[in-house]
């Protein structure tokens, strides 16, 4: 019996990509295509999980109920194109053309680049500990990220376009700034690529840790329990982390799979008392804006934010009362 994945990759492969290829003379790609094609099947099949799991949550256990949701249209608008176009794009041609380049040249002068295997020869035999064990780095490094996007002004101000909705879905994880989403792709790749993650498992890493960060921003009551919230990350959970009084440096919940980092460096707070999310200061179109309109909002706040400081140092120096927000 044929995959049925692998049929549809094939026919989109062969009716869409190779004539695509061929127009702008890209044929060395071809045998990758296929391969382009199958992840982007993945991405498509992310949303049907998303859909299949949380729309019934949201529906038949919703926290917040709104007479409109337009603000949640520009929302879903965000996720096909993250999910279905910049996933398959980014996580593999982007890691594996950079890790085969990496490799190439390491290996061209002598060195091997390690991974976990080689390292600890042991995890060879235990392939599913192995991918866990990459997940769980992974997922170490984006609270990092994360937490630093809260830390730094110029990177609020991008990620502040995410804290912005005051109508919080499942769709809502994947609405941000366009430069906020490549810092993430690429800190997410540095990582990946140091710690030798294989080119083939670390979309399927991507993949299966959105999955868990998109059930983390539905709009349901729904929880995990006291055990299950400090073992994966819950909607009650990451709501904290979108409060009203959460924006900002102000911040907690950074962790975006496992809560355990936010437990071990003293950032966790597992109330369930937040309802309304949202950024007050943030301006109109970052809040109801279309898609232009929204990232014109984030770069106008990140060089806000970024220039404050350089003119309160200008100011003190000069001996002057610091320029009011």
């Amino acid at each position: 019996m044929i995959d049925p994945f692998t049929w549809l990759a094939g026919w989109i492969q062969e009716n869409w990509l190779i004539p695509v290829l061929y127009r702008f003379g890209w044929m060395e790609w071809e045998d990758t295509s296929f391969l382009w094609a199958m992840f982007a099947i993945y991405g498509v099949l992310q949303v049907v999980l998303n859909l299949a799991i949380c729309v019934p949550l949201e529906r038949f256990r919703p926290l917040q109920k709104w007479d409109s949701r337009d603000n949640v249209t520009m929302d879903v608008v965000y996720t096909i194109v993250a999910r279905i176009g910049l996933f398959p794009l980014v996580t593999f041609f982007g890691f594996y053309e950079i890790q085969t380049w990496m490799n190439g040249f390491l290996t061209d002068r002598g060195y091997i680049p390690p991974t976990l295997e080689s390292l600890f020869p042991t995890l060879m035999d235990w392939p599913v500990l192995t991918f866990f064990i990459y997940a769980v780095i992974l997922d170490f490094a984006d609270y990092w990220r994360h937490r630093l996007s809260h830390v730094f002004g110029w990177w609020y101000g991008l990620h502040a376009l995410h804290h912005a909705q005051t109508q919080m879905t499942f769709w809502s994880d994947d609405r941000n700034h366009l430069l906020d989403d490549v810092m993430s792709y690429v800190w997410a790749i540095a990582v990946g690529l140091l710690i030798g993650v294989p080119p083939l498992q670390f979309p399927l890493l991507i993949l299966l840790l959105r999955l868990v960060e998109s059930l983390s921003h539905a709009n349901t009551t729904v929880g995990f329990g006291w055990l299950g919230e400090r073992l994966l990350v819950s909607p009650q959970f990451h709501r904290v982390h979108h409060g009203l009084r959460s924006a900002g440096r102000s911040s907690c919940n950074y962790g975006a799979v496992f809560p355990w980092w936010d437990m071990m460096l003293r950032t966790a707070n597992f109330s369930h008392k937040v309802v309304e999310t949202g950024d007050p200061k943030a301006e109109p179109a970052l809040v109801s804006g279309g898609w232009r309109a929204q990232q014109a909002a984030g770069l106008r706040l990140s060089w806000r934010l970024a220039t404050r400081r350089w003119r309160r140092s200008s100011s003190s120096t000069n001996g002057s009362r610091p320029m009011a927000r």
